[in-house]
């Protein structure tokens, strides 16, 4: 007998419920390679926010890794989930060539929790991204910066504003059904949290994309193969809950798996991290023409 194909997995489907950005690497690269801000005295800030434990600064190493072409650890990261590694308000710029940077900085700020006294203050999240935090400010998760504070910026410029609002949830979090060994729970506090951030991004008109994080642990499926992420069930089912509990628009939500135990990084993964640069870039700099 001849070497039969095996069956597909019951978990995935046989075809992309969305089409994946696979062939699109060396596109998106030059893309964002290529990428100047329409007003040259701006820097695209994307500021990324979650859950402790969610990989904002992971994903900050990998868009790193991706643009540099090696794996980088540049954001301190900690696969340690209790509490927030991540204390102080950061900026990161990748470096583009020797003396020179891309034309958009990340900035990162410690993890949300649910209890009153841990973690990020929302109302610290909101003077953040209006511009009024600057670089290196410690966190109190008991109350927020005050104007006499020396990490208190009083007449932010367009330059110091968040551009783009980027929510980072990590695809384990138990949500509307049981998972296995979830990171956390996704609470109704939890949830108020998350809403309070995206109702002042709307008032203020920043745009918003989502991250889904930790993919290949989240879908065993993923996990053999990263292209199956478009065509496991389990991934669309936490998508559409994600968008239904949080609000995001599912095409602003990005599937990506960020560079943890290895060290080289490979296309595929480049490609979904790639995708939700790109995104980022996009609605960005449309915020910033608008204004």
């Amino acid at each position: 007998m001849g070497n039969s194909t095996p069956p597909p997995s019951p978990k995935v489907l046989p075809q992309e419920w969305r089409k994946g950005p696979w062939g699109n690497k060396v596109r998106d690269l030059q893309i964002v390679k290529d990428y100047q801000p329409f007003k040259e005295d701006v820097q695209l800030r994307c500021m990324l926010y979650g859950p402790v434990g969610a990989g904002n600064s992971s994903f900050i190493n990998a868009v790193d890794s991706v643009l540099r072409g090696k794996i980088t650890r540049r954001a301190a990261a900690d696969s340690f989930f209790q509490r927030s590694f991540t204390t102080k308000y950061r900026e990161y710029k990748i470096q583009k060539v020797p003396g020179t940077h891309y034309p958009f900085v990340f900035n990162d700020i410690m993890g949300l929790q649910k209890d009153a006294e841990k973690g990020v203050c929302v109302e610290d999240i909101k003077l953040a991204m209006k511009g009024h935090v600057k670089n290196g400010y410690q966190f109190n998760p008991i109350s927020a910066i005050s104007e006499d504070n020396q990490h208190y910026n009083r007449d932010p410029s367009l330059n110091d504003k968040v551009h783009v609002l980027v929510c980072v949830i990590p695809g384990n979090t138990a949500g509307l059904h049981n998972d296995n060994n979830p990171t956390q729970l996704l609470t109704e506090d939890f949830e108020t949290k998350l809403r309070e951030v995206r109702f002042e991004a709307r008032d203020i008109g920043i745009p918003e994309i989502a991250i889904l994080t930790k993919i290949d642990v989240t879908c065993p499926e993923v996990g053999k193969d990263i292209q199956n992420v478009y065509k496991s069930k389990y991934l669309k089912k936490k998508i559409e809950e994600m968008s239904g509990r949080l609000g995001f628009p599912q095409n602003c939500i990005f599937p990506v798996n960020n560079y943890h135990s290895e060290h080289e990084t490979s296309d595929n993964t480049d490609t979904l991290i790639l995708s939700a640069l790109r995104g980022m870039i996009e609605c960005g700099e449309d915020f910033v023409n608008d204004l």
